[in-house]
């Protein structure tokens, strides 16, 4: 029988069939963040243990401050972060904690420890969990609930979702990223578009991608609603993974290689549906509404709701108002008043030097900060010279952390002020109370930031 990669990871993942389409499903690794604590608290309380603390990994990354030397902004943020190194001192649980140079964004350190491997399935109480399925593993988002029934049991109960194949073929433009193209896949299937399902991205272009710019792809998988994100490991993989800290080593390295070359999906497996886009048709994208879906090229205008019909219609009259724009405006006449580069989505090495090769010999017109994804990328970036590209162009360098992207933890930008951010969510609200995003990639963002405008990344180039 012919089998998608994901059928293929869940099939080997199931333990028993229950009631309501319901499957019991065995977890091979489980990422905890500082919201995990209630859970982990929960378990305390009722005097049990981790089922199997040698699977689950914890890092502080939403609630820690990114400026240098800042204290916590009140005392639950700061009892959250202990709360966390508490339990997890006490469960037996790695911890990736401040001052470890490891620690960092969970999706970020996950792979980068190679505690993220192919065929796994992989749980995090994070919707951007997704992420790390451009490894090749079935990785999804968990509720406090799951978590700490995953914690108990190293199980979790699932409904098994359908199949979509997502395809882009073809060579991309210069300028044009893998953010660009993820952004262009929700604006053409919609934000619900992937409801339901479990996305398999497949193609040249996908297949050309980094591990790095794969990430970026499956992060957003939840922006179109999907379940799961994947690629098919292949040679970029292995390479990736290869002598990482976690990963395998010697006999088991070996016969890992052997596993993971099985896991493709077979040519003749066939998907609940099927979407392919032509990676020439995709430019460097920003979103102007408040939904990742409300994409567009750079080289587009503000759309006028009065050209779509009934809740389209509504739901656009309410993003233009709440993002303070005109329809019929060119994006590129859009002034920012901040930028953001970091996040789960990018915050990565190569999302730093792409933002950097912009930046350099420029100055920001507009506060702009560059947050890395964790403790090693910031020292890697550092050791390239990065960091003084940054600060030489008016940046501000900061410490790991999710910082500005979810905005509990104090960073936001106030009322009213435009954000030009490499995140993955523009909702009303996201990035602080009345703050708008504009969502693209980090070479637009630093754009952005020398210019004080949404602007087309290929007028700077050279």
């Amino acid at each position: 029988m012919s089998l998608t990669l994901f059928e293929k990871i869940w099939n080997r993942h199931v333990i028993a069939e229950g009631p309501g389409g319901q499957t019991l499903l065995y977890v091979d690794r489980h990422l905890v963040h500082e919201g995990g604590t209630s859970a982990l608290g929960r378990l305390a309380r009722s005097g049990r243990r981790v089922r199997r603390p040698e699977l689950s990994f914890a890092t502080a990354d939403h609630y820690v401050l990114t400026s240098l030397g800042a204290p916590a902004p009140d005392a639950e943020i700061r009892g959250m972060v202990e709360a966390l190194r508490a339990h997890t001192a006490e469960q037996g649980i790695v911890h990736f904690g401040q001052g470890d140079v490891r620690r960092g964004i969970v999706h970020v350190i996950g792979p980068e420890q190679g505690l993220t491997l192919p065929g796994m399935l992989l749980v995090c109480g994070d919707s951007h969990t997704a992420t790390h399925g451009a490894l090749g593993a079935l990785a999804f988002g968990i509720g406090s609930s799951e978590v700490e029934h995953v914690l108990a049991t190293q199980t979790l109960w699932q409904r098994k979702p359908r199949t979509l194949r997502v395809t882009v073929d073809g060579r991309l433009a210069p300028a044009v990223t893998a953010k660009d193209v993820i952004l262009a896949v929700i604006a053409h299937i919609g934000a619900a578009g992937g409801v339901g399902h479990a996305i398999e991205y497949a193609g040249s272009t996908v297949r050309a991608m980094s591990m790095d710019e794969r990430m970026t792809v499956c992060n957003m998988s939840i922006e179109a609603g999907a379940r799961s994100g994947m690629v098919a490991p292949d040679a970029t993989t292995v390479d990736y993974v290869r002598g990482r800290p976690f990963a395998p080593r010697a006999a088991q390295w070996d016969a890992a290689l052997v596993d993971w070359a099985s896991l493709p999906t077979d040519p003749e497996a066939t998907f609940d549906r099927e979407v392919s886009l032509a990676a020439e048709g995709i430019a460097p994208m920003v979103t102007w509404g408040t939904s990742p879906q409300d994409a567009a090229p750079i080289s587009a205008r503000v759309p006028d709701p009065g050209d779509f019909d009934g809740a389209r219609r509504d739901s656009l009259t309410r993003a233009l108002a709440y993002m303070g724009l005109t329809p019929g405006t060119p994006l590129t006449e859009v002034t920012v008043d901040r930028v953001f580069i970091g996040s789960c989505t990018n915050s990565r090495l190569e999302d730093l030097r792409a933002a950097a090769r912009v930046a350099k010999g420029r100055r920001a017109v507009v506060p702009a900060w560059i947050v890395p994804g964790s403790g090693l990328i910031r020292q890697a970036a550092e050791a390239e010279g990065l960091d003084r590209i940054f600060t030489e162009a008016g940046f501000e360098w900061r410490e790991a952390g999710c910082s500005m992207c979810v905005g509990i933890n104090g960073e936001t930008a106030r009322a009213g002020e435009r954000v030009a951010s490499t995140s993955n969510r523009n909702f009303e609200g996201r990035q602080g109370p009345g703050a708008r995003t504009h969502l693209m990639s980090p070479a637009m963002a630093a754009a952005a930031a020398v210019t004080g405008r949404l602007t087309d990344v290929r007028a700077l180039a050279g």
